[in-house]
């Protein structure tokens, strides 16, 4: 049994990655912005693993380093999961690169002065696979970075997730030399929320069943369910091989139209709200306009990114569910919590 710090602890992929951490036997602590969101957060994880789970929640604050040295005293791992997500895309990219940049390295500058075992930093595909134009490699794998020159798909949260994990590789080779980092960079993460109070990655699933969309654009995402992404994040904790590795995680690419489709298929009642045709591009741009999540499809409109998680396989034993399980896994708690 280890000693773990979870930072962001009432996010999506955190309260999944506590969830699993608590099966396994650990001892979890949580940070988040809030020390008042303890109860909530024990609740929702109660709920979810069907019997009381109670953790400890520590105040700490991306943009701030007042509470990180107190939360990582006494830890032998720590899970970096903290990191802002968008619904829409902020005026100012520094509103997201700055907090996910700094609160990295204010999460591992603690965890080494607690003399803490390794950090478990989350990630993205974002800081592989974007600003590569039509030459992008097929499939991307962990060697590659996405490529910060000014191109339209790298948005503010694509260049935050290269940015924050650039900076965590540098400060541990650097000034931060000894403690351990594993990095995990997961595509589109659907699966199973645990409340009605959830990520912006399932706007995708609300989008598609709340009618908002006339059509679906011609716009894809390799899919991986969130607790996938938490049975990697807690196997690279310890697998002595995942040391100074990157993995990348997901299962498939799947089109607009297939999500669409999947839903369409496994939830009739919702039939008549879904998509059932696709939109032109113009079209896109226009609906942007008044729904400002949208916006954020532009730069993917025609583009297939593929991913490889070979390694992640290899090195880890991972073996992901399915894409359309995420989805409909996803889409049958989003009915469950009555968020559409």
């Amino acid at each position: 049994m280890a000693k773990v710090l979870v930072t962001g602890a009432t996010g999506f992929i955190a309260g999944h990655v506590i969830h699993q951490l608590i099966e396994a036997g650990h001892e979890v602590t949580g940070t988040a912005r809030s020390a008042s969101k303890g109860a909530a957060l024990s609740q929702t994880l109660s709920a979810y693993a069907g019997r009381p789970v109670s953790i400890p929640i520590r105040e700490a604050d991306l943009s701030s380093d007042k509470g990180w040295a107190e939360a990582a005293e006494g830890m032998d791992y720590v899970h970096h999961i903290a990191s802002p997500i968008p619904v829409t895309v902020p005026k100012n990219a520094d509103e997201l690169i700055i907090p996910a940049r700094d609160g990295a390295l204010r999460a591992l500058k603690a965890a080494r002065a607690a003399g803490v075992k390794r950090v478990v930093m989350t990630s993205s595909m974002a800081a592989c696979a974007y600003g590569w134009g039509e030459a992008r490699p097929n499939p991307i794998t962990e060697e590659h970075w996405s490529q910060d020159k000014g191109a339209p798909d790298m948005t503010p949260y694509i260049r935050s997730k290269l940015v924050a994990e650039r900076a965590a590789w540098d400060y541990v080779k650097g000034e931060g030399q000894g403690l351990e980092l594993t990095t995990i960079n997961p595509a589109l993460v659907l699966g199973p929320v645990m409340s009605g109070d959830f990520s912006a990655s399932v706007e995708i699933l609300t989008q598609l069943m709340s009618g908002k969309l006339p059509g679906t654009p011609k716009v894809g995402f390799v899919v991986v369910d969130v607790r996938d992404v938490a049975a990697a994040h807690v196997a690279a904790m310890t697998s002595p091989a995942a040391a100074g590795e990157r993995f990348l995680l997901g299962d498939r690419f799947m089109w607009f139209s297939e999500v669409a489709a999947t839903l369409a298929r496994e939830f009739p009642a919702y039939a008549s709200k879904l998509p059932s045709r696709d939109i032109p591009a113009w079209m896109v741009h226009l609906t942007a306009l008044i729904n400002p999540p949208a916006k954020q499809l532009i730069p993917e409109l025609n583009r297939e990114r593929h991913i490889s998680s070979e390694k992640a396989r290899r090195v880890l034993g991972w073996t992901p569910r399915s894409s359309e399980e995420a989805v409909i896994a996803g889409a049958q708690s989003l009915v469950a919590f009555g968020v559409v």
